[in-house]
């Protein structure tokens, strides 16, 4: 057991399935590595459990889903392993290209058979790059170093970046067709999985050799096996296994022109220590002081753009629950309008708290900022951010509208100075009301003596009156008041004041 930084850890580098199964119950954060399997199943004993953190880059070994459906933020070390990981894939290219494992074998069996393993140069190869983050960006630069000729193929990159790469931008196709080497480097989604395949392996040039060091699950192995086999592919070099550690009989391992690794693409000292020491921080940061980075289900926030945003995000969620507790029936659409100054920063955080504001009065489950828009997108809501340039009375704004059941409900917040809220307007009406505390909404008829009606069935009822806020649409036509109280209304009250002249309708807000 070891506590710094007030956070109690404890290091269990064997626990089994089952033990963790039982223990995981009694953590707010769990750290793993990609031998732990962080399994539905384990999830629905971590009660308590607020942030896992993977001690790498890939999280296919965690249940990201489930965890992001009970309200657990999942972060990773994206950055921590690009160069080992780069340095191994250009170590796999040089070991494929020159036989040098065989090699290695065949002289410590007290063989020299200098041509049977006589190999390729890489000067003035094409290698192609699939996947242009992090790693591929490393593996591409170190490849120019080498003379190659470098395509990649990243729809996310623009010619402008591949430019100043140095590399040429094509499309899958071209690279397939004019690559000697090939190597991956994309997260496996269902887009890329067995995205080499026998029919994109059908595109290559005969000869090609390629190169995995990405996932397990993206290159077909069975295609791949045949394709070695046939001739067709010269060979392959494989760090990563769709089933790890693979099976004994798997027939890509029989191959003699097939070089493989045990998933060592992040293995050096320096990046084992460097992405221990990262997520460390990162999930003390989150857990003491509410930072989030490098968060894979949920907007990433630093420490300073959180100060900043706090306001926006405190008054999103206001008004996502105030709109929450007015609407009845099943909510369809909710759009989000930004205003002013606000629209210079990442509104992601503000629009995930409007959400989990609104959610939170309509769901039984726990709802927070990591659940909150898939639970949204689960239960058919669409969300819809706008930034707009239209003219404000405010340095800057919120605009919530609801639609559902035949009905749509607009709600408008701005920040007065720099961090009081303030609701200003609803729907066709404005006025200027505090959003805090217990809240009377009420709308009515413009008619002498509802105000005075209402006051005075507050009062004979010792419901005490903090501040009134009033707004219409004109003399005589419609109006809108909210009322913040010392306490909330008891639904026999509530209906009373529905029953009041010209009231035509009251309800009751918590925020």
């Amino acid at each position: 057991m070891k506590k710094r930084a007030g956070i109690q850890c404890d290091l269990e580098p064997k626990i089994t399935a089952e033990e963790l199964k039982e223990r995981i119950k009694d953590y707010h954060g769990l750290v793993v590595r990609s031998r732990t399997k962080v399994t539905a199943e384990i999830l629905d004993n971590a009660t308590n459990l607020r942030v896992i953190g993977r001690a790498g880059t890939g999280v296919d070994n965690i249940d990201v889903e489930r965890a992001t459906k009970m309200g657990v933020v999942v972060m990773n070390t994206p950055g921590g392993n690009t160069i080992t990981t780069a340095e191994h894939t250009i170590a796999l290219m040089f070991a494929l290209a020159r036989n040098i494992p065989q090699a290695d074998a065949s002289l410590k069996r007290g063989e020299w058979e200098r041509k049977k393993f006589e190999g390729v140069e890489l000067t003035d190869k094409t290698l192609g790059v699939i996947g242009a983050g992090n790693i591929g960006s490393v593996v591409a630069q170190r490849a120019l170093a080498l003379k190659m000729n470098v395509l990649v193929y990243d729809p996310y990159i623009s010619e402008e970046m591949a430019d100043r790469m140095g590399v040429r931008l094509v499309t899958l196709d071209e690279l397939l067709k004019e690559s000697d080497f090939i190597t991956i480097h994309v997260p496996l989604t269902q887009e890329t999985r067995n995205l080499i395949n026998r029919d994109t392996i059908g595109k290559m040039k005969k000869g090609v050799r390629i190169i995995n060091c990405a996932r397990g699950g993206i290159v077909n192995e069975a295609d791949l096996y045949e394709a070695i086999k046939e001739g067709h592919v010269a060979g392959a070099a494989v760090d990563v296994f769709e089933q790890e550690p693979p099976p004994k009989d798997l027939p890509l391992l029989s191959l003699e022109n097939v070089v493989v690794t045990p998933h060592l693409g992040a293995s050096t000292q320096e990046a084992q220590t460097k992405v221990a020491r990262a997520i460390a921080e990162q999930m003390t940061d989150y857990l003491l002081n509410g930072t989030i980075r490098n968060a894979v289900n949920v907007p990433s926030i630093a420490g300073e753009l959180l100060e900043i945003l706090r306001p926006y995000i405190s008054l999103g969620e206001k008004l996502g629950s105030f709109q929450g507790q007015l609407l009845r029936g099943r909510i369809e659409e909710v759009t989000i309008e930004y205003s002013g100054d606000v629209v210079e920063y990442d509104i992601a955080p503000i629009t995930i708290a409007c959400i989990k504001g609104m959610l939170e009065q309509i769901m039984e489950q726990n709802i927070n900022f990591v659940n909150a828009p898939h639970v949204a997108k689960e239960r058919g809501i669409k969300v819809v951010e706008v930034k707009s340039s239209r003219p404000i009375d405010f340095a800057s704004s919120i605009t919530v509208k609801v639609r559902g059941g035949g009905q749509e409900h607009l709600v408008e917040g701005a920040l007065f100075g720099k961090a009081d809220p303030r609701i200003v307007k609803i729907d066709k009406f404005f006025l200027d009301a505090v959003p805090e505390g217990y809240l009377l909404v009420i709308h009515n008829e413009d008619r002498p003596g509802v105000i005075g009606n209402v006051g005075t069935l507050l009062g004979k009822n010792n419901i005490n009156i903090a501040r009134l806020h009033l707004g219409r649409e004109a003399v005589g036509a419609e109006a809108v008041s909210v009322w913040n109280i010392d306490t909330p209304l008891p639904e026999e009250l509530l209906q009373k004041l529905t029953e009041l002249p010209y009231i035509i309708s009251a309800v009751m807000v918590k925020l």
